[in-house]
């Protein structure tokens, strides 16, 4: 175990190791509290570094191709960042770490604390179980899907029923964000080692599940000063979340199952929507938190009812930077509160960086410590201080500033009558090539006058494969496309067709098994809705470049056993991804291996898994 913990953290921090090129370590943290980004591109005519805590800054070309920059110095913190190629935006191609989002790709720097004294520092404690799960939405009519953090003695104290705390991430966020970026599992893991927590479970849903099904015109009207798409939002993920995904939380795992022991909250769009969800449901929920965010001001009983409104709520708590674009509008509905005499406790930040995950990871180290305690709580709330003073120069978001943060973006890849289409917006490239694993060579694409460059292919469209694009000689993910590859180096995009045989939507109302992460040993272990009695173990072997999510993200394992299952053709098996599995055990006839290396594509592994289940009968 110790092992295992000590390469993953290796693998976590701010110098990293390559392959076969010049470039050991793409960034290295000095002892002054610099960083310096190396990169090696010697055809590239321009690269600038882009990293939160310093902006976009250019970078030195060396005779040997490599480019370099050193900028701080910076806290110690995790900070999104990217070279931008040429005008193009490149994740590090040697960072393990990356940030999960539906648009942009960032990969993850992490500037370690002298002390090891960081709230999402992994120290050698217990650390819980993350589970990742489908589950049928009624209210949307299809199969959406969150992240579920166990605490670590949850495994082992069978009978002990716990509180939960739902936790939405922001606009454009995944459902894996506040796992692999906000590392809320390591900051649980820790307040509850030193006492400092409640244990208790997180969910994390999807905050945008309507990407994941056919589009649907967006209502009109508005809600909470974002505007018409924030309130189709509200409604949509509100209904999912207390309609279907907590009866599944509740019917699938050990909790309490009342408003006493429900919490809700959430960073940025994911504030807005918890903080909604939760007032207009105060017999489900009475701890309510709000990570850089704000939402509406008209919402009936609750804000012209200050004593009804406080005697059900336990925890009000509000935190943004005073730097933050939202500040105006947060501070705004703070003051809100205190006017109508709705008790609530804020928390103001001034350095780190505005909107940033710095912030919220800072918010979520706080608040956590007062979840489920009422003491602690009511200490809290009563000592509660009253909005800051309004200066007239606070940030107001408008729509302008959503537009300016999150502009309109192309289409890619699209899938249309038997096609599939892929995009890239690149008006200075020269030439853009698509690679795929499936393809025999690179695929030209085509620029348009408006600098997006496009190709439609007509075979392959009901596969699921990786893909990339090829920017003047520079590999590239796809932008616009919210599926990556969790590889170990250059991260690919993947094409999910909507008509594959294991595309979840078409499953439907299905049971589906989870997912459990265990970053101590460095597997993931498919434990299927069905007793796995009369089955046994598969060991899937991760490829060359893989890491141990591959099977399940690229590969569909556990898709392809949820069918199987469903379908009554296979017998129920626990599928553990695990790089030495073929090292540790001998096959037999309840224990399996299958290899990723023993296949090209992973077309054929899964075709390979799928032989392997169905001869197990």
């Amino acid at each position: 175990m110790k092992r295992r913990f000590a390469i993953y953290i290796a693998a976590c921090l701010c110098a990293t190791a390559t392959m076969a090129q010049k470039v050991k370590q793409s960034t290295v943290c000095n002892a002054d509290g610099t960083v310096t980004f190396r990169y090696e591109n010697p055809n590239a005519k321009e690269v600038q570094v882009d990293v939160q805590f310093a902006g976009r800054n250019p970078m030195k070309k060396g005779a040997d191709g490599v480019w370099t920059a050193t900028l701080g110095p910076a806290a110690p913190d995790i900070y999104p960042y990217c070279f931008v190629v040429d005008g193009v935006s490149v994740m590090d191609p040697l960072c393990p770490q990356y940030f999960p989002n539906e648009g942009f790709k960032n990969s993850l720097l992490e500037i370690p604390a002298k002390s090891g004294s960081l709230a999402h520092d992994i120290k050698n404690v217990p650390h819980g179980r993350v589970d990742y799960i489908h589950y049928y939405s009624n209210s949307l009519k299809g199969v959406n899907n969150a992240i579920v953090y166990l605490p670590p003695k949850y495994d082992t104290d069978k009978d002990k029923k716990y509180p939960v705390f739902y936790l939405l991430s922001g606009t454009t966020d995944t459902e894996e964000v506040y796992y692999k970026v906000g590392r809320v599992n390591y900051i649980l893991d820790n307040l509850i080692a030193e006492g400092k927590a409640e244990e208790m479970i997180v969910v994390l849903p999807y905050g945008n599940p309507t990407k994941l099904l056919p589009p649907a015109p967006a209502p009109a009207g508005g809600f909470g000063g974002f505007g018409g798409g924030m309130g189709m939002m509200r409604d949509v993920v509100g209904d999912d979340l207390t309609g279907d995904l907590m009866s599944y939380v509740e019917s699938h795992y050990r909790t309490i199952n009342d408003r006493d022991h429900r919490g809700i909250g959430g960073f940025s769009r994911g504030g807005n929507q918890g903080l909604g969800i939760g007032l207009r449901n105060l017999d489900k929920f009475s701890y309510l938190c709000s990570y850089s965010s704000f939402t509406a001001t008209e919402i009936p009983g609750v804000y012209d009812n200050a004593a009804d409104t406080n005697s059900k709520i336990h925890l009000f708590w509000l935190g943004v930077g005073t730097d933050d674009f939202l500040f105006g509008n947060a501070r705004d509905y703070m003051e809100h509160l205190d006017k109508h005499g709705i008790r609530s406790v804020k928390e103001f930040t001034h350095d780190k960086f505005g909107h940033t995950w710095m912030n919220a990871k800072y918010f979520l180290d706080k608040s956590l410590r007062l979840l489920f305690n009422p003491t602690a709580s009511e200490e809290a709330m009563k000592n509660g201080k009253p909005a800051l003073a309004r200066t007239g120069e606070e940030q107001q978001f408008t729509g302008a500033t959503m537009a300016r943060l999150f502009p309109r973006q192309v289409t890619s890849p699209e899938y249309a009558d038997g096609k599939v289409t892929f995009r890239i917006n690149a008006p200075e490239a020269k030439s853009v090539t698509l690679e795929s694993e499936l393809l025999a060579t690179p695929v030209a694409l085509t620029k348009g006058d408006d600098g997006v460059w496009s190709v439609t292919l007509t075979d392959h469209v009901d596969d699921v494969f990786k893909y990339c694009f090829i920017v003047d000689g520079t590999k590239v993910a796809d932008p616009t496309n919210m599926y990556l590859s969790p590889d170990q180096g250059f991260k690919y995009s993947i094409a999910y067709a909507p008509n594959n045989p294991y595309d979840v939507q078409k499953l439907g109302n299905i049971k589906f098994g989870t997912i459990a992460h265990d970053w101590n040993q460095n597997t993931a272990t498919y434990v299927p809705s069905i007793s796995a009695a009369d089955g046994g173990i598969i060991f899937l072997v991760p490829g060359k470049d893989d890491t141990m999510e591959s099977w399940f993200k690229v590969g569909g394992a556990n898709l392809i056993s949820d069918k199987l299952l469903a379908e009554g053709k296979i017998k129920s098996f626990h599928l553990i991804s695990d790089a030495d599995a073929s090292k540790k055990f001998i096959e037999s006839k309840t224990v399996h291996v299958l290899k990723a290396s023993d296949y090209k594509t992973w077309k054929e592994r899964r075709a390979a898994l799928e032989k392997l289940l169905l001869s197990l009968k």
